[in-house]
């Protein structure tokens, strides 16, 4: 499809005032400091991957960055991608003093900490926050942690899972969480392969108005990692019985986290340890669909300088704005968020469900406006399927609200279909920068990016992000991306968050081969892409390893989904995938729908869908079939699972992982292909 089919460009947004945003400020400075004219964002991008060291620099002392020591170059820009270049070699610095003390200095009695859940809220300021991050500090210095252990947290999105993070950082130790409504087998599969010493847990988890006990699952994880020297449980809902003598430690003791501070309390103030660039800040894992999740180990300054470029430069966030994102302590966006510290703003954490309503709404639909309104929340992130369940529920918030401190809504997770773009322009009003991004837990930030200075177009990604060098590339190897072809988005140059390296002795190599191989020497990041060659936006077609190819012809899942959204509301959900055995000549598409309630699956509904397909995209994208099933299975952070399944009814016998939510629901699949095969 050229860039004339589908999408049309058609424009959704503008900034009022490009030259007010701190990405004009920053374009200025590169003009003056080079004497180079940069009349537009891409501009700015094309210089900044062609002059890396220097962009880097630059992107340093503009965002402020707290170090003890100088660095002596940003990068050697002749490095290969592999092994993964040193940033920043020199320097010395410490990530949580970056986001406890930034370089903007705000009022001790600022709010840095609004924390939110279905039925409390709490007001942290700086320095509450600093003073409850030097008690925990203590607490792990008292048990012993040092400089490289593992601490891990089974927490919600709290101010205390905050604390202990910026803690472990603050010594020098690794953080890592999964979020308490993750299954024990899933927690064991993680966190057995980093032998953490410690781990942070909550005594139980409330969603959607029902309190669920964590305790049973808190015992056989804690007698399941066999590296533990201590636990700690957080009071997180209180007046819930819960028996710490009954969760046994391998190498220590449980401690309620208040018992902790009063025997740890005598422990002088940890100072901030100065490290290099490089040291290990977090541990996040891949979705591991099919087998054990990867560990992937992010450092501090990859970390902190490209989420202090997306924040101030791609974002606008400023000094006592409002940041929130709907996330839990297991998704990579949550590491995003709380890096908002570091630019000055004032982070929004919540915790329970998006619908679930307030004291004052009798609607779950609007419980998150809502809370846009009562929280003066400015910059607002959450999931595309969040806000397709809102299109398809026809949820106005503009009609009831003000929503007047909002100015920009996030998307990412899944692609965020075109008629939602007009969506979110109808039911939140039409001066907000609807910025779909893109970027993944391999980097723990973004490829496509918002952009202040640059239009946002229904369907598409604004831009590229600065400094990272992506390109759109055929199953060749083949540069496509000013022909506006579909093709693997892929980086061609370094980029300071790439992972360190992964866990584990063997773990370069698994580095090397989950990047490196499809396209020697350049990262492959597993997304189907194309680059619109008018405006420039990036346009998501779904994963590399869901593309289809009927007949040869490659395109992405998202394309389908696309279809589905915008003219079935009586479809809740679907899934499409390509089958291909041993005994076929060619690529079958296979889509399976799952009904809204009270909606019926018919032949005639299966006509209707692949009529409207054709006449949207082609006769290439219809589905050969078309079936309804009962559930859409989804990893533990909302992703269509699509390789498992595609595994499945292709006769592969693949392990599924706890990583599935929904695993039981494969089974369905499973009995799927044998009847039709």
């Amino acid at each position: 499809m050229d860039d004339s089919g589908l999408l049309n460009s058609r424009l959704l947004w503008r900034h009022k005032d490009p030259a007010s945003t701190r990405m004009y400020m920053f374009k200025d400075l590169i003009e003056e400091a080079h004497g180079v004219q940069l009349p537009d964002y891409e501009s700015l991008r094309q210089w900044s991957i062609e002059n890396l060291n220097a962009f880097w620099k630059h992107v340093w002392h503009f965002t402020a960055m707290v170090a003890s020591e100088p660095f002596e170059e940003a990068v050697d820009e002749k490095a290969p991608m592999f092994p993964r270049p040193s940033f920043f070699q020199g320097a010395k610095l410490n990530f949580a003093e970056n986001l406890l003390y930034p370089a903007c200095q705000p009022e001790d009695s600022t709010l840095a900490v609004l924390a939110a859940s279905e039925d409390s809220r709490e007001q942290v300021t700086w320095k509450q926050l600093r003073g409850r991050v030097q008690q925990c500090t203590s607490a792990l210095v008292y048990l012993g942690v040092q400089k490289g252990d593992r601490v891990a947290g089974y927490l919600a999105n709290h101010t205390n899972a905050l604390v202990a993070m910026l803690s472990a950082a603050s010594i020098g130790a690794i953080w890592t969480a999964v979020s308490p409504d993750t299954g024990v087998h899933a927690v064991l599969d993680r966190m057995q392969q980093i032998d953490p010493a410690l781990l942070f847990s909550d005594n139980a988890a409330k969603y959607n108005g029902k309190v669920h006990d964590v305790h049973d699952k808190l015992v056989e994880i804690s007698s399941g990692i066999r590296s533990l020297r201590a636990v700690v449980v957080f009071e997180t809902i209180p007046a819930v019985d819960f028996s710490i003598n009954d969760v046994l430690v391998p190498s220590g003791s449980a401690f309620m986290y208040q018992d902790l501070l009063v025997v740890s309390h005598t422990v002088p103030p940890a100072k901030f340890l100065q490290l290099e660039p490089d040291h290990p800040v977090y541990i996040l894992y891949s979705s591991g669909t099919t087998g054990k999740p990867k560990c992937i180990v992010h450092g501090a300054i990859g970390t902190l300088i490209q989420h202090k470029k997306e924040h101030a430069l791609q974002c606008d966030i400023r000094p006592g704005d409002r940041l929130f994102y709907f996330t839990t302590c297991t998704w990579m966006m949550w590491h995003w968020l709380v890096s908002g510290l570091a630019t000055g703003a004032t982070l929004v954490l919540y915790d329970g469900s998006p619908f679930r309503p307030l004291e004052a709404d009798g609607t779950g639909e609007l419980a998150m406006p809502r809370l846009i309104d009562e929280l003066e929340i400015t910059h607002f992130g959450t999931s595309a399927k969040y806000l397709s369940i809102l299109e398809q529920k026809s949820v106005l918030p503009r009609k009831e609200l003000g929503l007047k401190s909002l100015r920009s809504i996030y998307s990412t997770g899944s692609p965020l279909a075109p008629s939602t773009f007009d969506y979110v322009y109808r039911a939140f009003g039409p001066d907000i920068n609807m910025a779909s991004i893109t970027g993944g837990t391999d980097i723990i930030s973004l490829f496509g990016a918002p952009s202040p200075l640059s239009p946002v177009y229904v369907g598409e990604i604004q831009v590229r992000g600065l400094g990272m060098a992506v390109e759109v590339w055929d199953y060749q190897g083949k540069d496509v991306t000013s022909a506006g072809e579909p093709g693997d988005l892929v980086c061609v140059k370094p980029f300071p968050c790439q992972p360190v390296t992964f866990w584990g002795e063997d773990g370069d190599e698994k580095y090397k081969k989950s990047y490196f191989e499809t396209f020697p020497g350049v990262w492959h990041h597993g997304d189907f892409v194309r680059v619109n060659s008018r405006s420039g936006g990036l346009i998501m077609l779904g994963r590399s390893d869901g593309v289809l190819k009927p007949a040869g012809v490659r395109f992405g899942s998202s394309e389908i989904y696309n279809v589905i959204l915008k003219h079935f509301p009586e479809i809740e959900d679907a899934l499409c995938i390509g089958r291909r055995r041993q005994q076929d000549s060619d690529e079958v598409v296979v889509l399976f729908i799952k009904m809204a309630p009270k909606s019926t699956f018919s032949n005639s509904l299966v006509q209707i869908i692949k009529s409207i397909i054709r006449q949207e995209l082609s006769a290439r994208h219809v589905p050969g079939i078309i079936d309804e099933c009962p559930e859409i299975p989804v990893t533990v952070n909302g992703k269509k699972v699509e390789v498992a399944v595609k595994n499945i009814i292709c006769g592969l016998n693949v392990r599924t992982s706890a990583s599935v939510a929904n695993a039981d629901c494969l089974e369905w699949y499973r009995h799927w292909n044998i009847e039709h095969t």
